[in-house]
């Protein structure tokens, strides 16, 4: 006869069965990994965080456990955790280029560059391949100032990995510093990696937008909008484009109305709203947009400055309300 339950979801049907395993062979690491697996697979982190710790307790010795367990305490913000199993991880084996870059990482964040360094060469000595351990020199170089070891660097990441997409959005963004038109190329190969990375298409618009090439950048900026329409900044920077590059007053109010809407307390979005309504004789409204910018952020000099055109003209404006003030 047919059952009148309804089907279990494909997940509960597979953690039942880990579940009945673990009953039944309750000291076995690999069934506590694997469950561990299926929790972090719906973003269950504290439980997925338990079975890896139930998995090293079975098996201390088991590299991979350790790094895994690290790599969660790393993603939770528990750093000191997630070195202390990176470190077990080197111990149990030294020849772990992993678990070496993965120390070498937190000690970056924590900007201890020498160290972080050290740690780099080492696995670097192990495995001259490693990808990652390039992408760490570059971040290292960049964060002490080194822009061209830098480039060097991530250009070795690459090389070592073809679809290393950080080391090309890195390439890209240092290149566009330096007003390199290799940053353009950096750019398409990210995307092509990652074709719906709005980090990706914003970065490449940017650099096209500072190279004066309006109409590539406005296409970057529509393409985020179709992958998130929902994206503020991407509104704000096309109004901004049709303010100041195409001396486009109407077309800009249309954007910032877009990106306030999207995100009531974007400061420079009411601002360049006044300053398009200003260009466009709505001097009133314009001044009101000043003061919402001013009370958001009461050091915009912009805004400010704004306010002060409009009193010079004779138009009267209140002061704006400022800190918690009702």
């Amino acid at each position: 006869m047919p059952s009148d339950q309804p089907a279990k979801p494909p997940f509960q049907v597979k953690l039942d069965s880990l579940n009945n395993l673990i009953v039944g062979a309750p000291g076995k690491g690999a069934l506590y990994e694997a469950r561990a697996q299926l929790y972090l697979s719906v973003d269950s982190l504290r439980n997925g965080q338990r079975d890896l710790e139930w998995a090293v307790r079975m098996d201390s010795t088991n590299v991979n456990y350790r790094l895994q367990l690290g790599d969660l305490y790393y993603r939770t913000m528990q750093v000191d955790k997630a070195y202390e199993e990176f470190g077990h991880a080197s111990r149990l084996d030294p020849s772990s280029t992993p678990a070496m870059l993965k120390q070498a990482e937190i000690q970056l964040v924590l900007r201890n560059y020498r160290k972080s360094m050290e740690l780099v060469n080492d696995a670097l000595r192990k495995d001259p391949h490693a990808a990652h351990g390039y992408f760490l020199k570059g971040w290292i170089h960049k964060e002490t100032g080194d822009t061209a070891l830098a480039l060097s660097s991530f250009r070795t990441a690459v090389e070592q990995d073809a679809t290393d997409y950080p080391a090309y959005i890195m390439l890209g963004l240092l290149s566009a510093a330096r007003h390199d038109p290799l940053a353009e190329q950096y750019y398409a190969t990210a995307i092509s990696l990652r074709p719906h990375s709005v980090e990706a298409w914003y970065n490449k618009g940017m650099y096209y937008q500072e190279q004066g090439w309006d109409s590539a950048a406005l296409d970057c900026y529509k393409q985020i909008m179709a992958i998130d329409s929902t994206n503020a900044l991407a509104w704000y920077n096309s109004g901004y484009i049709q303010l100041e590059h195409l001396n486009n007053p109407a077309g800009a109010k249309q954007n910032f109305n877009q990106a306030i809407r999207l995100e009531p307390t974007y400061a420079d979005a009411w601002y360049n709203l006044g300053l398009a309504k200003e260009r466009t004789d709505q001097p009133d409204s314009a001044a009101v947009d000043y003061q919402v910018a001013l009370r958001l952020k009461p050091e915009h000099e912009l805004a400010a400055q704004g306010l002060s055109r409009l009193q010079a003209r004779g138009i009267k404006v209140r002061s704006p309300r400022r800190g918690n003030e009702q």
